[in-house]
């Protein structure tokens, strides 16, 4: 039998070589010998990439928090589970072992069941970083309700559009969420959202921040009053492998966000199974990922892989600047944290400080570096791997989606080489390709092309909520037969990913992708303006930021620009969210085009990069002597 969880690099090898020889066979055996369920499947894969459908474990029955929790409780039922790290580093951490997570989850999900839940209904989540998110996520699993968690940083407009897009009929959510020094307010921006949304009955609300509210009357219920009179016994409904567990909403490249859907089984043997092997996770490690739950990594790193894993995960409300920009080390010390999960742009803006507030603390219980979101610069990796790893730990740096589910490619902690810049080696079980721009895949083993993967892997969405065209034409149109991930890549000689980034209308912003479509369509609702183009442009922190060309309806003065160039940041802030706020404005005459009306944002990319030696040839453009003005007007 294959061994699944890998610790060296002749095991990796075989483990490979077996899970592309026969996928079947192999992820069977995993999840045979790993996973509690009600019921084997009839089949370990169905599907068609064509079409596209993928069905994996068919038939099987399970409850993914039977995984994560119940079959935990004999053996490490005292164990801590979630280790709570406020925001105020003055209020107390909290632990909260297996035993109290089985509790918690199942009082939360009585009082969803008491509030008209049932399975199969969509939940939004839209609440601060605090134990009450994961119990909330975890109990609407516990039920058979689709959770959809929405980034509490996030505009009321995201956050009606993506209820509206779910017809979610209850939303959970806080009175507010302590970030920093400031108190986002939760309740506030969910009334304004439901002023649009027709399909909310219920709204729970977390008291978290003592903040003054206004709750209305027969649909708003405090939490804490319904979680108290809530029983702590809740049997956990039988699920088929392929039922929906979770809608995630990603940006797209069309404007209108793109609801991910994510089954049971496969999403549950890839999480655990990716968890393990790439943080090479040992029994008694504290483990943690600095994301949000709002994003993909703290659905399958904060909350789904580790605890699926009998891990100890920390559970972090606050930023990484407060108190102050030694905050990340200060909680790596007093949790004595083994593997440690951020960004790269947390990374680039802490190496910026004062290296005191590095030094001063105690790191030697770190032995796993890992980075997500975007790849890392170098000079960000050798920052990470000298004054963090204190050139002892190795660094994963994982490429995957929020559609993939889970990492795709990375090297695997001490057992994989890690190389600078590169995401390195997939996963067993993972078969990138690189295609050429006429749809051919190139074969030779040094190579730069468009990143596909040729074959379904557990965890991959199964279609867009509603929208299983959008979803085939998105992912499957632009190579038949290939899931297309929309990045670009490198490959060297020994088979090593290098990502070299979007290829479509996609900026990833401090790691959060943002569709360019959706921006401007935030800023076309301004009266004055005509029509805008975003790009994305290099960012020493953020790895890129957002540069917006904009087209007036007629000329303004410089002074008047200011003034609308600030009243589109703000138009941005409140539709979308303040994450995806352009950096820079450029107001032009015109923006070039092809003959047919298509905006060329490939050569808006290149101006706004800087890189203006080869825009190609420019004189089939509609209005080829605008580009010339949009040069000199470079912000």
């Amino acid at each position: 039998m294959t061994k699944h969880i890998v610790t060296s690099q002749v095991e990796y090898d075989l483990a490979y070589k077996a899970s592309i020889e026969n996928p079947e066979k192999f992820w069977g055996e995993f999840a045979e010998q790993e996973f509690t369920w009600h019921k084997k499947w009839d089949k370990v894969l169905d599907y068609d990439l064509y079409t596209p459908e993928i069905k994996w474990f068919e038939g099987a029955k399970l409850n993914i928090t039977e995984n994560c929790i119940d079959r935990h409780l004999a053996t490490r039922g005292e164990q801590t589970a979630i280790i709570f790290e406020a925001n105020d580093p003055k209020e107390d951490p909290l632990h909260i072992t297996y035993n109290e997570l089985a509790k918690n989850v199942n009082k939360t999900a009585n009082m969803l069941k008491a509030n008209g839940a049932k399975k199969g209904d969509r939940i939004c989540l839209y609440m601060p970083m605090t134990p009450e998110l994961a119990y909330a996520v975890l109990a609407c699993a516990r039920i058979g309700a689709i959770h959809s968690v929405v980034f509490a940083g996030f505009s009321a407009k995201s956050l009606s559009d993506r209820i509206m897009d779910a017809k979610c009929n209850i939303v959970v959510t806080a009175d507010g969420g302590y970030r920093g020094n400031k108190i986002t307010p939760l309740k506030g921006i969910v009334d304004e959202a439901l002023m649009s949304c027709d399909c909310v009955e219920k709204v729970i609300v977390l008291n978290r921040t003592n903040s003054k509210i206004a709750m209305e009357y027969g649909r708003d219920i405090w939490w804490q009053d319904e979680f108290a009179k809530a029983s702590d016994v809740c049997p956990a409904e039988v699920m088929d492998a392929e039922d929906i567990l979770f809608i995630l909403y990603t940006s797209g490249s069309t404007g209108k966000p793109k609801g991910m859907v994510h089954t049971c089984g496969g999403y549950m043997v890839y999480a655990n199974y990716s968890f393990r092997n790439v943080f090479q996770y040992q029994e008694g490690d504290i483990y943690w990922c600095t994301a949000d739950i709002g994003w993909i990594t703290g659905h399958s790193y904060i909350v789904y892989g580790p605890l699926c894993a009998g891990a100890t995960t920390v559970m972090f409300e606050g930023v990484p600047s407060y108190p102050d920009m030694g905050r990340f080390w200060e909680i790596v010390e007093k949790h004595k944290v083994n593997i440690f999960y951020t960004a790269p742009t947390a990374i680039r803006s802490l190496a910026t400080c004062d290296m005191n507030l590095v030094t001063k603390h105690d790191l030697s219980s770190l032995k796993t570096l890992g980075t997500v979101g975007e790849p890392i610069n170098l000079e960000a990796w050798e920052w990470y791997d000298e004054h963090i790893g204190k050139k002892n730990c190795p660094i994963v740096d994982t490429w995957w989606q929020t559609e993939t589910g889970g990492i795709m490619i990375s090297s695997l902690a001490g057992v994989t080489k890690d190389i600078p810049t590169y995401a390195t080696l997939p996963l067993p079980g993972i078969q990138p390709c690189l295609m050429d721009d006429n749809g051919k895949e190139i074969t030779s083993a040094e190579a730069e092309g468009r990143l596909c993967i040729k074959h379904p892997w557990p965890s991959m969405a199964r279609t867009i909520y509603g929208n299983h065209q959008r979803y085939a034409e998105t992912y499957f149109s632009t190579f038949p037969g290939n899931y297309f991930t929309g990045d670009g890549a490198r490959r060297d000689t020994e088979g090593n990913y290098r990502i070299t980034g979007r290829v479509d209308d996609i900026v990833i912003v401090s790691g959060h992708n943002l569709g360019t479509a959706e921006i401007e369509n935030a800023i076309n609702e301004h009266t004055l303006v005509a029509e805008s183009a975003v790009v994305g442009y290099p960012h020493d922190v953020k790895g890129n930021s957002i540069y917006a060309y904009v087209t007036l309806k007629d000329v303004r003065s410089e002074s008047s620009e200011v003034s609308i160039e600030n009243e589109i940041r703000d138009l941005v802030s409140r539709t979308l969210g303040p994450i995806c706020k352009p950096e820079k404005i450029q107001f032009t005459t015109g923006l070039p085009k092809t003959r047919s009306g298509k905006i060329m944002r490939r050569i808006l990319r290149k101006i706004a990069e800087g890189d203006t030696s080869n825009l190609g040839d420019i004189s089939t453009l509609l209005n080829p002597e605008c580009v010339e003005e949009v040069i000199q007007g470079k912000v």
